[in-house]
C-alpha cells in the first residue's frame, strides 16, 4: 500500500522517530492489526477480555512492524530504484542496516513477549511463523524469484484474523480460516492493480512482477478471475453461519463494485483506473471486515 511522508514530498529527512516509524509501513500495519482485532471480536459472543485485546493488539502490531522493517532492510537497493519507495529512510541511507536490524529485533522481541505474556503461546508462535513467512520466505526467496510471489507469499499477509482469534480463544477454528482465505484471495487483485500502474518501477527494480513477466493483458485477466473467486469466497461467512444478512448484503454490494472495477480493467484499461481499483480494494477490505463486526453484534442483540 502506498504512503506519503514529509521526507517523501519534500526530499528532506524526517525526524528520527518518523524515520523508524516509516520502516514499519504504518498504513499496511494498521490494516493488518484492524483485521486481527476483528478476528478477536468474532471469536467471542460478547466483549473481548481487556488483557487479550490490548496485549494481542500491541503484540501483533509490534511483530508486524518488525517484519516490515526487515523487508525494508532486505530491499534497500530495490527500493532506491523505485519511485514509489525511494523516499524510505532505508533506501536513502538515513538509517544503517545495523540500526534497522537492531530496531526490528527490539520491537519484534517486545511483541513476542507481549503475546506470550498477555495472550497465549499459540498466538506467539503463529505470529512468529507469520513473521518468518513474510520477512524471510516472501521477501528473500519468493519476491525476487517468481511472478507468483504475491499469491504464495499472500498466505503470511492473510494471517491476522487467525492471530486475533487465537489470542482470545487459544485455538483457530474453521471460521477463522475463512477470514484468512478472504484476505488470501483479495491480495492478488489488490496488489496486481498496483503492479500494473507501477510496472515501470518494478521493471527498473528488476522484480518479476506479473505485468512485466506475462504482460498487461494476462495480468488484467487474472485480476478479473481472482475478483470473481473473491466474490464467491466472501459469501462463505454467511454460508457457514458465522454471519447474517447485514454482512451478506454488504459483501454482495462491495463485491459487485469490485467486480465492476475488475471488468473495466480487463476491457478498457488505464493507469488511472488501476490506481482507483487499488485504492478501492483497501476500502473494500476494511468495510467488509467492519461489516462482519457489526453483523456479529447485531446477531448478539437479536439473540438476547
Amino acid at each position: 500500500m502506498e504512503s506519503t511522508t514529509l521526507s517523501q514530498t519534500s526530499g528532506k529527512p524526517g525526524s528520527r522517530i518518523s524515520q523508524y516509524l516509516a520502516l514499519t509501513k504504518p498504513r499496511v500495519t494498521q490494516l493488518a492489526v484492524f483485521c486481527a482485532v476483528i478476528g478477536m471480536f468474532l471469536a467471542v459472543p460478547g466483549m473481548v477480555p481487556w488483557k487479550q485485546l490490548v496485549g494481542g493488539t500491541i503484540g501483533i502490531w509490534l511483530t508486524s512492524g518488525a517484519a516490515f522493517a526487515i523487508n525494508c532492510l532486505v530491499e534497500q537497493k530495490v527500493d532506491a530504484r523505485m519511485r514509489r519507495t525511494s523516499w524510505r529512510p532505508s533506501a536513502r541511507g538515513e538509517i544503517t542496516s545495523a540500526q534497522i536490524l537492531l530496531f526490528s529485533a527490539v520491537i519484534g522481541g517486545i511483541g513476542m513477549w507481549t503475546l506470550y505474556t498477555f495472550t497465549n503461546p499459540l498466538t506467539m508462535w503463529l505470529t512468529f511463523a507469520t513473521f518468518i513467512g513474510y520477512a524471510i520466505i516472501y521477501t528473500l526467496l519468493l519476491k525476487p524469484a517468481t511472478p507468483q510471489n504475491i499469491v504464495i507469499g499472500g498466505a503470511s499477509g492473510a494471517m491476522p484474523p487467525a492471530l486475533g482469534w487465537a489470542a482470545v480463544t487459544g485455538h483457530v477454528p474453521a471460521d477463522a480460516w475463512i477470514l484468512v482465505l478472504i484476505i488470501f484471495v483479495w491480495t492478488p487483485p489488490h496488489f496486481w492493480a498496483l503492479a500494473l500502474y507501477r510496472r515501470k518501477d518494478y521493471e527498473n527494480a528488476g522484480l518479476p512482477m506479473l505485468p512485466n513477466t506475462h504482460g498487461e493483458k494476462y495480468t488484467r485477466l487474472h485480476i478479473l478471475l481472482y475478483t470473481v473467486i473473491l466474490f464467491a469466497v466472501t459469501l462463505m461467512p454467511y454460508i457457514s453461519g458465522m454471519s447474517g444478512l447485514v454482512y451478506l448484503v454488504t459483501a454482495v454490494l462491495l463485491g459487485a463494485v469490485f467486480l465492476a472495477y475488475a471488468w473495466k480493467i480487463y476491457v478498457d484499461y488505464s493507469d488511472a483506473l488501476a490506481r482507483k481499483t487499488f485504492r478501492y480494494s483497501i476500502v473494500y477490505l476494511s468495510v467488509l471486515f467492519a461489516a462482519l463486526l457489526v453483523d456479529h453484534y447485531v446477531h448478539a442483540l437479536i439473540g438476547m
